[in-house]
């Protein structure tokens, strides 16, 4: 069967259906004459006529009629298919790609997957933890996931979560032998604990700020770690103070085994936000899955 052969047919049935030339070639957006000799060309192809012409009806033939009994299912799965085909391309379906920190990934990320991705079953995660900024372009990333303090200019930002704030803790232990530390100044003569950076490999210098004043601490301790969960745990040990997000630490906090200290140094600054180059055309999969982070807090 040749192209030509399925816009006849249709046409056709359309004209046997609308028992009309006139309605027909409206609904087709042709004239009517051009329907009449699509119509003519049909019956000269296959041989026989297949409609009735009065100045008053159109109506099949006894052939039009055999004809029309295996063209209508036909025509109709043709059609099925086609709005199934349409339906798949609409369906949120693919693998996004995401770099992100751990502490983003389980703060954030994590909640709303699990939540998201059991209503989308065509719809494939791939977490990348690394707490470098990671090139999502040259990565061939998605999107990333960064502090809103520290986006590209050339990205479109999402906010996902709430803001955050970083927090001097010591344990009861420590401070035992050491007094409670009141300004920046006083961190010189404490034992502290470092982070080291994977994305430059230098010592964190905490940020601390109280109003407008903000500060960059170099601190000195026994201990450097490039997780922060061994920070943590060295801290309550009695190791030394450490600098953290408060949410790593609010059970150690509330259950007396941290104390926080330098609270008014303590200051929120801007969450987290979803970022992805301003040039992507986003996804059906992409687009469900921004909207399930967005934070609407």
């Amino acid at each position: 069967m040749q192209r030509e052969d399925l816009v006849d047919l249709n046409a056709f049935l359309l004209v046997a259906e609308e028992r009309s030339f006139t309605r027909a070639a409206a609904k087709l957006g042709t004239s009517q004459s051009t329907l009449s000799h699509t119509i003519r060309r049909l019956e000269t192809r296959i041989g026989v006529r297949l409609l009735t012409r009065t100045t008053r009806s159109v109506a099949p033939t006894d052939a039009g009629e055999r004809l029309l009994a295996t063209l209508r299912p036909a025509l109709d799965v043709i059609d099925a298919q086609l709005v199934s085909l349409g339906e798949l391309r609409e369906r949120p379906a693919g693998t996004i790609r995401i770099t992100t920190s751990e502490h983003a990934a389980t703060t954030v990320l994590w909640p709303a997957l699990e939540k998201l991705l059991p209503n989308y079953p065509d719809i494939h995660v791939e977490l990348s933890i690394d707490s470098s900024f990671s090139d999502i372009v040259t990565e061939r990333f998605d999107a990333g996931v960064r502090l809103g303090e520290a986006l590209a200019k050339d990205m479109i930002a999402t906010r996902i979560g709430p803001d955050l704030r970083m927090v001097v803790v010591g344990s009861p232990a420590y401070f035992k032998s050491r007094p409670i530390p009141h300004s920046p100044q006083d961190l010189a003569e404490h034992r502290c604990i470092n982070l080291r950076l994977q994305s430059s490999g230098t010592l964190y210098a905490w940020e601390l700020k109280k109003s407008s004043r903000e500060l960059r601490v170099r601190v000195e301790g026994q201990l450097a770690f490039n997780n922060v969960g061994m920070i943590v745990q060295a801290a309550t040990a009695g190791f030394g103070l450490a600098f953290v997000m408060e949410d790593r630490v609010s059970a150690h906090l509330a259950d007396g085994r941290l104390i926080r200290v330098l609270e008014d140094w303590s200051q929120p600054f801007p969450g987290y936000h979803l970022y992805y180059p301003s040039r992507r055309q986003p996804s059906a999969a992409f687009a469900v899955l921004l909207d399930a982070l967005r934070y609407r807090g």
